[in-house]
Parts: C-alpha cells; sequence; structure tokens
C-alpha cells in the first residue's frame, strides 16, 4: 500500500541503450555479453552513493552517481532514481568534464515555455507518469565523450510518516553492474532519542549482508551503512552482472516518554504528537461495497478475503453494518451491530455469499452507510463515546442514479456535516481517482488506491489496519495567541494508534521566553488535555549538536507540510479562493525550491553544440488513469516524477546537512501547583518513612505519627462507604534495608485511589499512573503532562513533580513524586500522599487518615525537657487518652518535591497508639483495591 513508507527509492544505471535503438526500461539491461570489469558497454560506474540525513523525521536524500566512458566513442549515459512520491525534489545537478549544469525551479507554465522550441524539435519531452505504488521516476540521459567523465546528483526532501509504531526508509537498488564504490549512508538525528534502529536487504543473505553492514544508535544518533566490495556485489563468485537488485529497508522509531514533543530553532516550531497506553474508542463503522459487474471475479474474491480478515479483527465494543451497491442498495442488516462473536459469524456467513450484479450507483450506496450511521448516534444504538467512520471501496465510476460528480460529493458532504471522516479506496485504475480523493480530503478522510494485483486483499486489510485503533477523536493543539504565524493544520477528527500528528507554525518576535503547547481530546472514557512546555534556554544545550543536523530543517519541514496542506485544500476549492490557495503553495514552492505540482525544475545540458532544457513535473496520482498517454518518442533527456498524496498527513522528517542552525530538542518544564492552596479547615498528609501528618490551622499545631511495617504491607489510608472513595498505600523499603522495623526506612511506593460509584481506579507508583474507567486502562508517564476530565472527575499529571485527583468539588487528593539518583546505593523514589480538601466526604469516613476528616479536639501541655535537648516532650490529651508526645518538625511537599516546607507537630509514638482508634494493625488490607 502506498502510505507511511519514508524514502523509497529505485536506483539504476542506464548505458548506451539509445544509441543501439533499444528502449530505456531499467529491465532490458546489458544482457550476457563479457565485459571487463564494472564496465558495461564502455561505461564505468565508479561510484554511486546515496547519502541520507534524516532530523526529526524530515529527510534529505543526496543520489550521486559518477561514471566515466571508457569506450573510444561518445555513450549516453543514464541516471535512473525513482523516489517516493510523497517526496519533493529540491536540486539536481549534472556536471560533465568539471562543468555543472544546475536545475532551477521555475513555475510551471513559465518553465514550459522555456523549453516548447525544443518540444517542438523531438529533442526533450516533460511529461511523466507514475512508477508502480509508492514511487516516482527521474531519469536523465546524456551522451558522454570518449574518455570523459559525468557525474549526477540529485536531492529530495521528505518528511516521514510514522505507520504502525514506526518510520520506514525502504530503497529500490538496481544498479545493474558492479560497481567499485557503492555505499547508502544514512545519519539519523532525533532529540527525543531512538528507540529502534534495524535495517535489512532482501537481495543478499544474512552472512553477506552482516559483513557489509554497518548499524548503531545512541541516544539520539543513528548510523546505517551499506559498503559491498566488488566481490560481495557479484552474483557469484565468478560472475561479473551484480545481485543487487531488491529492497534495503531501514526502519527505525523514537523514545516516547511524553506524549508530545516540541522542538523550535530559528524561529520556526514543530510539535510531534504520538500519545501510548491509552484505551481504543469504539468504532462504529459503515463498509460500503461496490458488488457491481466489473467487480466479478479475482476483485470480489479479494474483497471478501479482506472483509473476513478484517473481521477477524473487529473488537467486541464496535458496531458495524455492511452496504452494498450495484444498480440498487442493499444491506447485512437494518441497523449497526455489535460485533459480537454471534454477529460476526453471522456477518462472515454473509460476506460469503456476496455476489456480482448490475451497475454502479455510488451516490445511494454512500447516503444509506452515512444515514445508517446518523441514526445509530441519534438513537443511542451505539456507545456515546464511540466514533464514526465510512469506508468505501468502487473500481469504477457511478453510472446509475445520480452520477455526477460534483452533485455527489455535495450530498456526501451534507450528509455527514463534519461529523466523522469518510475513506475511499479505489480498485484498480477504471475510475475517476480525484473524485474519490476530493470527497475523502472534503469530509476528514483521505483515499488510497488498491492495486489489481495478487495481494490486494492485503492492500484492503493494510488499510484497515490504519483507522482500526482509534485513540483519540476531536484532537485539537493549541498554541499561545499572538504568537505563532502560518499555523499548520492543528485540529484531526482522529488520533490512530502507531500513527503521530504533526503541527508546524513560525514564531512571531524574537523575545519569547517560553511556549505552551495544549492537545485536547476525546479517550475512549474521558477528556484528556496533554501539555508541553518549552523553557527557550533549553535549547543553547542542542547547539553542541550544531555540526551534525541540518540547521534550518524545521523551516523545511514547515514550508513542505505547509505546502502538502495547501494543495490538499486547492483540491475542492474555487474561484478565488483557489486563486490564493495556488498563490501561497506556489510562493513557497519556489522559496524553498521544491518541485510540485505546481513547479518545474528546467535542467540545461549540452546536446550538439548547443544547450538543451528538459523539465521535471510533478503531477498528482490523480486522475483518471486513462487520461491521454504518455508520449511515445524517446527524448533524449527526460525526468520523471509521479504523484503526491496517498495517506493521511500523520508525521514529520527532517533533513540534516552542515548549515548554520541546530535543532533544538525542548523538554516540556515542569508545572506548578498553583490552584491547590491548603484550605482554611484541616488538611492530612502521609509523606516519607511514611510519616503521617493532621494539621489543624485553628489549633496552629499538627499532630504526625508513624507506621512501622513490613515491605510490602498495605495500608488503608481512606475509606468512605457513602462517597464510595478508598484510598490504601503500599509501603515499600530501602534497597538495604534493616530487618529491624523500628530502625528500617520505609516509604509508600504505590497508591490505589478508587470511586467505586464512578466505577474508576488509579493506580499510581513511581513509574506510571494507570487509570481504569470501567475496567478500560489508560496509562501515563510522570513524564506527561496531561488532564484528564470526565463527569464528577479531574486528573491533572504535572511532569516528574504531582498529580492532582478531584472529584467533584469537596474531594481533592495530591500524589507527590518523589525522585532519587537512580544509581543511589540505599535510597529509592517514593510517593506522597496529601488530602487538600475532604469537606464533601461523609462522617463514615475511616481509615488512617480518614478519621481525622471530622472535628476531633486535643490539648498539649506539660511540656518539658525530653531525652533529646532539642526535642521536648509533653503531654497529650486525645480522644480520652493521655499520651507522651515529643516535639518535632516533618515536611510538606506539596510545593516543592525537592526542599519542601517545615511543618512542626506533637510525634505520637508506638505507632500512633491512642491517636489513631484501634491498632495499626487493624488498618492492614490485602489488596491494593
Amino acid at each position: 500500500m502506498a502510505s507511511a513508507w519514508w524514502p523509497c527509492l529505485i536506483l539504476a544505471l542506464l548505458s548506451g541503450l539509445a544509441a543501439s535503438g533499444f528502449p530505456r526500461s531499467p529491465f532490458q539491461l546489458l544482457g550476457k555479453r563479457s565485459l571487463p570489469e564494472g564496465v558495461a558497454d564502455g561505461i564505468e560506474v565508479y561510484s554511486t552513493k546515496i547519502n541520507s540525513k534524516v532530523t526529526s523525521r524530515f529527510a534529505h536524500n543526496v543520489v550521486t552517481m559518477r561514471a566515466v566512458n571508457r569506450a573510444d566513442t561518445a555513450k549516453e549515459v543514464s541516471f535512473d532514481v525513482e523516489l517516493p512520491k510523497t517526496a519533493f525534489i529540491t536540486n539536481f545537478t549534472l556536471t560533465i568534464d568539471g562543468v555543472t549544469y544546475p536545475g532551477n525551479v521555475k513555475e510551471k507554465e513559465v518553465a514550459k515555455k522555456q523549453y516548447e522550441k525544443a518540444v517542438s524539435q523531438g529533442k526533450t519531452a516533460g511529461l511523466v507518469k507514475a512508477s508502480g505504488r509508492k514511487l516516482e521516476k527521474f531519469t536523465v540521459s546524456v551522451n558522454v565523450a570518449a574518455g570523459s567523465k559525468v557525474t549526477f546528483e540529485l536531492t529530495y526532501e521528505e518528511l516521514l510518516k510514522r505507520h504502525k509504531g514506526k518510520y520506514e526508509m525502504y530503497l529500490k537498488v538496481q544498479p545493474k553492474q558492479l560497481v567499485k564504490h557503492f555505499e547508502i549512508d544514512v545519519d539519523i538525528f532525533e532529540p527525543q532519542g531512538i528507540s529502534m534502529l534495524d535495517a535489512e536487504a532482501s537481495f543478499i543473505t544474512n552472512d553477506l549482508l552482516g559483513s557489509a553492514l554497518t548499524k548503531s544508535f545512541s541516544g539520539k544518533k543513528g548510523h546505517v551503512s551499506f559498503k559491498p566490495s566488488l566481490d560481495q556485489q557479484r552474483s557469484c563468485p565468478t560472475c561479473t552482472d551484480s545481485l543487487l537488485n531488491g529492497d534495503f529497508t531501514i526502519t527505525y522509531d523514537v523514545n516516547r516518554e511524553s506524549p508530545g514533543n516540541v522542538q523550535i530553532v530559528n524561529g520556526y516550531f514543530v510539535h510531534f504528537f504520538a500519545p501510548q497506553g491509552l484505551p481504543v474508542v469504539p468504532k462504529n463503522v459503515a463498509f460500503v461495497i461496490d458488488i457491481s459487474g466489473s467487480m466479478a471475479g479475482r476483485k470480489l474474491e479479494q474483497t471478501k478475503e479482506a472483509l473476513l480478515r478484517i473481521l477477524e479483527d473487529m473488537k467486541e465494543e464496535d458496531y458495524l453494518n455492511f452496504i452494498l451497491f450495484s444498480g440498487d442498495v442493499s444491506t447485512w442488516k437494518e441497523h449497526l451491530v455489535q460485533a459480537t462473536p454471534e454477529n460476526l459469524q453471522e456477518a462472515r456467513t454473509f460476506v460469503k455469499s456476496m455476489e456480482d450484479k448490475g451497475m454502479t450507483n455510488i451516490n445511494d450506496g454512500l447516503l444509506r452507510g452515512i444515514s445508517m450511521l446518523n441514526k445509530a448516534r441519534e438513537e443511542h444504538r451505539v456507545p456515546e463515546r464511540s466514533t464514526a467512520i465510512v469506508i468505501m471501496l468502487t473500481d469504477g465510476d457511478a453510472n446509475v442514479g445520480e452520477s455526477r460528480p460534483e452533485k455527489i460529493q455535495e450530498n456526501v458532504r451534507n450528509a455527514i456535516g463534519g461529523k466523522f471522516p469518510l475513506y475511499n479506496l479505489g480498485f484498480g485504475n477504471n475510475l475517476n481517482y480525484n473524485f474519490l480523493e476530493n470527497m475523502a480530503l472534503e469530509n476528514h478522510g483521505f483515499a488510497r488506491r488498491i492495486y489489481e494485483d495478487s495481494d490486494a486483499d492485503l492492500q484492503l486489510q493494510g488499510f484497515y489496519e490504519e483507522v482500526a485503533n482509534p485513540l483519540l477523536t476531536g484532537v485539537e493543539m493549541d498554541y499561545p495567541e499572538n504568537a505563532i504565524l502560518g499555523l499548520t493544520q492543528n485540529t484531526y477528527q482522529h488520533f490512530y494508534d502507531g500513527s503521530e500528528i504533526v503541527v508546524a507554525g513560525r514564531l512571531v518576535g524574537e523575545d519569547v521566553n517560553s511556549f505552551k503547547a495544549d492537545v485536547k481530546g476525546h479517550g475512549a472514557t474521558n477528556d484528556l488535555t496533554f501539555t508541553e512546555e518549552v523553557d527557550m534556554k533549553e535549547m543553547e544545550k542542542a547547539l553542541q549538536e550544531r555540526d551534525y543536523i541540518f540547521g534550518n530543517y524545521i523551516e523545511r519541514l514547515w514550508a513542505y507540510l505547509t505546502i502538502e496542506q495547501l494543495l490538499e485544500k486547492r483540491k475542492n476549492a474555487h474561484g478565488e479562493e483557489k486563486e490564493n490557495l495556488t498563490a501561497q503553495a506556489l510562493d513557497l514552492s519556489l522559496k524553498y525550491h521544491f518541485v510540485t505540482p505546481l513547479t518545474s525544475m528546467v535542467v540545461t545540458k549540452p546536446e550538439d553544440n548547443e544547450d538543451e532544457r528538459a523539465i521535471a513535473d510533478k503531477p498528482g496520482e490523480g486522475g483518471d488513469s486513462r487520461a491521454s498517454p504518455a508520449p511515445t518518442g524517446l527524448p533524449h533527456l527526460h525526468l520523471q516524477a509521479g504523484h503526491l498524496w496517498t495517506g493521511p498527513s500523520l508525521s514529520p522528517q527532517n533533513s540534516p546537512d552542515k548549515c548554520t542552525g541546530a535543532s533544538t530538542p525542548v523538554s516540556p518544564a515542569m508545572s506548578y501547583l498553583t490552584s491547590y492552596q491548603p484550605p482554611q479547615n484541616p488538611y492530612y498528609h502521609v509523606d516519607g518513612d511514611p510519616h503521617f501528618i493532621i494539621q489543624v490551622p485553628e489549633k496552629d499545631d499538627a499532630l504526625c505519627f508513624n507506621i512501622n511495617e513490613a515491605p510490602g504491607t498495605i495500608l488503608r489510608l481512606i475509606q468512605d462507604p457513602v462517597t464510595g472513595l478508598t484510598v490504601n498505600g503500599q509501603i515499600i523499603g530501602d534497597k538495604r534495608g534493616s530487618t529491624d522495623s523500628k530502625t528500617r526506612k520505609t516509604y509508600f511506593g504505590k497508591l490505589g485511589i478508587a470511586n467505586a460509584q464512578m466505577d474508576f481506579q488509579v493506580e499510581v507508583t513511581t513509574e506510571k499512573i494507570t487509570l481504569w474507567n470501567r475496567a478500560v486502562p489508560s496509562t501515563f508517564s510522570w513524564l506527561d503532562t496531561v488532564t484528564v476530565t470526565q463527569d464528577g472527575l479531574s486528573m491533572m499529571i504535572n511532569r516528574k513533580k504531582n498529580m492532582v485527583v478531584s472529584f467533584g468539588d469537596g474531594v481533592t487528593f495530591v500524589v507527590v513524586l518523589h525522585q532519587v539518583w537512580k544509581k543511589h546505593p540505599v535510597h529509592r523514589d517514593f510517593l506522597g500522599f496529601y488530602v487538600v480538601d475532604s469537606h464533601r466526604m461523609s462522617a463514615q469516613t475511616h481509615g488512617l487518615l480518614g478519621q481525622f476528616f471530622q472535628p476531633f479536639d486535643f490539648k498539649v501541655s506539660d511540656i518539658r525537657p525530653g531525652s533529646d535537648p532539642t526535642k521536648p516532650d509533653a503531654t497529650l490529651v486525645v480522644k480520652n487518652h493521655q499520651l507522651t508526645v515529643t516535639r518535632g518538625s516533618q515536611k510538606d511537599y506539596r510545593k516543592d518535591a525537592n526542599i519542601g516546607t517545615k511543618v512542626v507537630c506533637w510525634f505520637v509514638h508506638n505507632n500512633g497508639e491512642g491517636l489513631i482508634d484501634g491498632v495499626h494493625t487493624d488498618y492492614i488490607v490485602p489488596n491494593l483495591f
């Protein structure tokens, strides 16, 4: 499937073909004649190098080929490269005997006028076509005098899109002869850090690959080099032909300790967003399937095979229906049904029974499916927190009912009303792909061509896997008002698992000291807000990387993304709006030297004592593949480029090169808890070893006690049978603690907060926070800054600092994270728990902390010297007990987890005996929940 493949590139050498009268096809090359080592028909390609520098998903790729004519007569040399359809060519140079002939990007109409005369003489051609599913072709050929050298160099750039959890670089290597110096060299720089990096080749055994391949990554940098010797390139030990003919694939991903990452350099920013650990939002899917006569045979069989596999992947929380259209419309069920095992079995039977018939009524088929989704929502047949999707498959054009494309688009647009996406799959070439693509784009989806091949069913299934797991809906990405210009798309109907959302923009002014980005979305069980805060001073640290990366990569990434999105909007625009979008995209294409559908690259080369011009164009995949045929003449120089759009815009990339600026990996700054000041009524907390503190402002004093228990013990902190709230904590010990419970240091390492009435649980450890809502888990890291909201609940995680949980107005808890040096020989991370508001909890609340939520009185008297001269003893009367207590102090870490605020208290000995109800072992429970 054409989608999130990164630099896909085919490299082939074509030499001496035009002169011999054969077409320049990459598959008709060289034959089996006996030739000197590394020389084909007099032409020696002595160096081929693919150099890629990737910074933050933006890839800057340079393909260079050097050749020499060893023959005693002039020969033609061709340079043939296939590159991704989603890439933009940015430069090409041709150097012959030290003289360089550059390519220049110009407005398409201007470029055409410059070479019309040459075209009329049959010497050049600029029409181009796509090459296969993912690639477009660039070909240059030139006559080279005997003994002369020629160098071809092509540069292209692309933003890598994350697909199924990784970025992929796919190189199709076809040098067609032995090359003395052949090398693929890839440098990757990712400010988030690289989590995995791999490389493999389909055309060479692992043993041979291992000796020619080096791959490594550490921290932010990764490197892959493939440098086979002449002997390693041979198809057999004594052969002179090359085995380098196949796929070379590099895959990688980045660390995702935080859901988002913001990078700022040279006045431009990019925001990558890809949260993990969230539950999947249930889907309501209308499969609208073409069963017209043209689908007969293999196409319908492959569609059935794909649908059967998709049914295997449906989750029980999902709802679905099949809408079949031919000359009329029929459905499997009258309305959407849940994907229960029984319904899925019935669905399989239905899919197997599908038969082709009649004409193609796309309009009525789509409207029936859309209506079914709308009614399911209106009649509350589907879960409130679910999302709707229309998937339409057709292999032809509408030819019955409403058949005007523009009217069908209008009908579909009005019926959907912006509420959910439409995904259009075009099966084969005999259809109007532009129509399918435009209709999908204006309804927040995308189109995909399904190629008629043996793997068509896998293409269909692969598409479904891209949209099968929505984690968020209604995603909005907000940035500082009046501080951003040129913001790229920042609202998305869905975020799908394994993908990535990328937003870029330009900062206004030079005096910005901080930058904040909020991402809001609706999850499966609650609403979430993720926050990234950037301290600009942190950017200075990144300057150390300036020699490694391509300094203006974020600016070029922004330009690439902006042009891509302007061209998408332009497809459905009209009149003045279309003119404005065209002008904006054209200006950026010219400024940043991108070959786009609005520009062409004019290449000048010497030919017969005068310069010849040729053009590299970039048409869209678009249209009807039944459009006018390509020219049949063989141009001396032709540059070929295929189409532009194949999938949703989900992730970024960039090109490193030696340049001026430096990447700025920016870590979110810590958020400070400013909205939760201690109320005037008592508040309570447990922190440290575990030190329980009950502070009573009316008495301007506090009581405190410790609980000495073994690691692993779980204590009941709060239990309210009326509100259903419970809080339990599990004790941990130091790494090398004493076996004596009285001297052993213990802390809380895990907390469980539950609300039985809301069917809500949250488990907090020193590593992560896991929230269960109706048994559906969501997992967050302490590196996140995120707010989770739903009716009656708010949970806010402040990166590396604390977590605030509020149940309505009247119950608020704060969990403080204490982090120590990871290699400390004794101490370990632990948690503190604070109750800052409890006035809505019932009088029946109990627990080691909860029992003090109701008013109680105590009196301190007879203050006298203690065994420690700095800590006096006193007599405490509380709950009809008279106790000896000692003056001491503990820390309140709500505002500062490192230093804390000193709290003076009267310490109650013996596990709080006399102060707490009963004895402390009464509060031991078997489980966290």
